[in-house]
């Protein structure tokens, strides 16, 4: 098999693809022959080398492949050998032949394509996470979304109009007219707007119910004050903290010195009516049984239409960095992938 290694953190031009024996499927796994694997920001925090979770470099990195089962491990039925799935992988997802326990593999609908069904395990569950379990979005409430031309940014804009819930977007002027036809209400320019600002008058001054940011530092501190009367902050990531394509202390220590500390404590959130929550979908990785449902929901939701993850670019293995540079240059709109 091949597989991109990270063998130190660095730019990314740090990536080394390496040949490796293929990997035997072990009692209760699936191997997958891959065809396209999914690429996350937390991709990039691993290879600056400040992702708390990463292991120990040399390490292949990846949570999300699509492809084909072509072996099984003992207890598992033989009737998923030559089924199309898409899965979760603890890392290791950039390979073209990886092994999962059978519960995080998922048969993909007819017509699903691999690229499609590598694009939606992180994004989509992780949105779910937000907008639906944790966020709580209803119809006719009002959620701001940060990033909103990156992966989870599309799936959770569509969860949310799903639901039949306004929509508040910020993405560079460039991404504007693809979010507006998506269903996007209010676009708003993060380079040239401040979003509290205008997101205030959007409302009304009322404030927004939901906002989801992975941006992290000052960000959440005009998050928490935006927020209307029952409003919720989900925070799922510090972007902030990762501003360059080497490894940075400068940048991790305004990232943290801006976070808001004292802000949001117990007696605020009680006078407010306010409520603040993180995801990190990896630490969920042990929950399969209810990730399952989840992921069961939103292939419900493909089959409707209701959801279509967005493609933004596909990239070689031998083009990992690339892929890396893609996305730190904010060119993506939707989904990078991998392909062997």
């Amino acid at each position: 098999m091949r597989q991109v290694w990270l063998p130190k953190a660095g730019r990314p031009e740090v990536f080394e693809v390496r040949e490796a024996v293929d990997p035997e499927a072990a009692p209760g796994e699936v191997r997958i022959r891959v065809e396209a694997a999914g690429v996350n920001f937390a991709d990039i925090m691993g290879r600056l080398g400040i992702y708390p979770d990463l292991p120990p470099m040399p390490v292949v990195i990846g949570y999300e492949v699509a492809g084909r089962v072509d072996a099984v491990g003992t207890g598992v039925d033989q009737a998923w050998v030559g089924r199309d799935v898409l899965a979760a992988t603890r890392f290791g997802g950039y390979s073209d032949v990886v092994c999962v326990p059978q519960g995080q593999a998922f048969a993909r609908p007819e017509g699903m394509t691999a690229a499609l069904g590598a694009a939606l395990p992180v994004n989509y569950l992780t949105a779910y996470q937000l907008v639906e379990i944790m966020g709580g979005l209803r119809a006719g409430q009002t959620m701001l979304v940060h990033s909103a031309g990156g992966g989870v940014g599309i799936a959770a804009i569509q969860l949310a109009k799903r639901i039949g819930a306004t929509v508040i977007g910020t993405a560079s002027k460039s991404k504007h007219a693809f979010l507006t036809s998506i269903g996007v209400d209010h676009v708003i320019d993060y380079r040239t707007e401040d979003f509290e600002t205008r997101a205030r008058v959007v409302t009304g001054g009322r404030g927004v119910d939901l906002i989801l940011d992975a941006v992290g530092g000052d960000s959440f501190k005009k998050g928490y004050r935006l927020l209307a009367p029952t409003g919720r902050l989900g925070m799922f990531g510090i972007s902030a903290a990762a501003t360059g394509k080497q490894r940075s202390i400068l940048s991790f220590l305004k990232a943290a010195a801006s976070m808001p500390w004292l802000q949001f404590t117990p007696v605020s959130l009680i006078d407010q009516n306010k409520g603040v929550f993180g995801a990190n979908l990896l630490h969920m990785w042990d929950q399969m049984d209810e990730l399952g449902v989840w992921m069961e929901a939103l292939l419900g939701h493909y089959r409707s239409g209701a959801i279509a993850p967005v493609i933004a670019e596909q990239f070689s293995f031998d083009r990992a960095a690339e892929a890396h540079h893609y996305i730190q240059d904010r060119k993506n709109v939707g989904k990078v992938l991998l392909v062997p």
